[in-house]
C-alpha cells in the first residue's frame, strides 16, 4: 500500500490553472498534489549572442524553490551567491524539454524565458515545472499569434513530465516526497503528447533495476503523460486533446 493510499497507476490530484500572473505573457500554476509550481513565460525581443543574425529563436528556463516551500526554511540561492547543481540541472531540463517541441526557426529572433518558482514542494517539482511550463509557453506564443507577430504557433507537439519509481517490490506512478525518499529506483520521464521520448532520468537508489522494471515504469509514465496532456489541452481551452 502506498502511503497516500493510491493505486500503483494512480496520479496525485493534478490541476493546471492558466493565466494566473497578470503581467506575464503566459502563466500556469501547476499542482501535483501538494507540490505547487508557478510557471511564467516572458517574451524578449532578443536572443543569446550565439543566435544573433541566424533568424532563430530560443527557449530557456530558470527554476527556484521559495524559502518556505519545504518543511524548514531554505536559504535563498541568491543570498548564497550561487545556484546549486540541482537547480542548474532542473532548469536545463525544463529548457531542453520545451525546445524539443518548439520550432525555433519559426519563432524568429526572440527568446521565451520561462520562470518556475516552487511555492510548495512534496516531490516531483521538476515534473510539475515541465508540465506547467508548456502551458505557459503555449499561452505566450498564442499571444504573439493574436497580435500578428507570428503567423502560426511554432510548436510541433506538446510536452509533459511525470515520475515513476520502485517502492519495495511495486512499480508506482507519480511519487510524492514520502515515496521518493524511500524509493529503490527513481525515474523522471519527459514525453511528448504524441508519445515521443524527450528525456529519461532513471537512477537505482538501492539495488539495480532490470529491463522488466524499466518497461513497467515506461508503461506507467505513458499513462500519466496521456492524462497530463489531456489536462494541458483543457487548461488551454483546446478540448480534451
Amino acid at each position: 500500500m502506498r502511503p497516500s493510499g493510491r493505486a500503483p497507476d494512480m496520479m496525485r490530484v493534478v490541476s493546471l490553472e492558466p493565466a494566473v500572473a497578470k503581467y506575464a505573457e503566459g502563466s500556469c500554476l501547476a499542482k501535483f498534489g501538494d507540490t505547487h509550481v508557478l510557471c511564467t513565460a516572458t517574451v524578449e525581443d532578443r536572443v543569446p549572442p550565439f543566435l544573433r543574425n541566424t533568424g532563430k529563436g530560443w527557449v530557456t528556463a530558470e527554476y527556484g524553490m521559495l524559502p518556505r516551500s519545504t518543511l524548514t526554511r531554505t536559504e535563498r540561492e541568491a543570498a548564497r551567491g550561487r545556484q546549486s547543481g540541482r537547480t542548474q540541472e532542473i532548469q536545463r531540463l525544463i529548457g531542453r524539454s520545451l525546445r524539443a517541441v518548439t520550432d525555433l526557426a519559426a519563432l524568429g529572433e526572440r527568446q521565451i524565458r520561462i520562470d518556475c518558482d516552487v511555492l510548495q514542494a512534496d516531490g516531483g517539482t521538476r515534473t510539475a515545472a515541465v508540465t506547467g511550463s508548456y502551458v505557459a509557453l503555449h499561452k505566450a506564443l498564442s499571444r504573439l499569434v493574436a497580435v500578428g507577430q507570428l503567423s502560426a504557433l511554432p510548436l510541433r507537439d506538446s510536452v509533459a513530465a511525470v515520475s515513476c519509481g520502485v517502492i519495495g517490490e511495486a512499480v508506482v506512478l507519480d511519487l510524492d516526497y514520502a515515496e521518493d525518499s524511500q524509493a529503490m529506483t527513481d525515474a523522471n520521464f519527459v514525453l511528448t503528447g504524441r508519445g515521443g521520448i524527450v528525456e529519461i532520468q532513471a537512477t537505482a537508489e538501492g539495488l539495480p533495476f532490470d529491463e522488466a522494471r524499466f518497461a513497467e515504469m515506461l508503461r506507467l509514465a505513458r499513462l500519466g503523460i496521456r492524462d497530463l496532456t489531456r489536462r494541458q489541452w483543457v487548461a488551454l481551452g483546446l478540448g480534451a486533446g
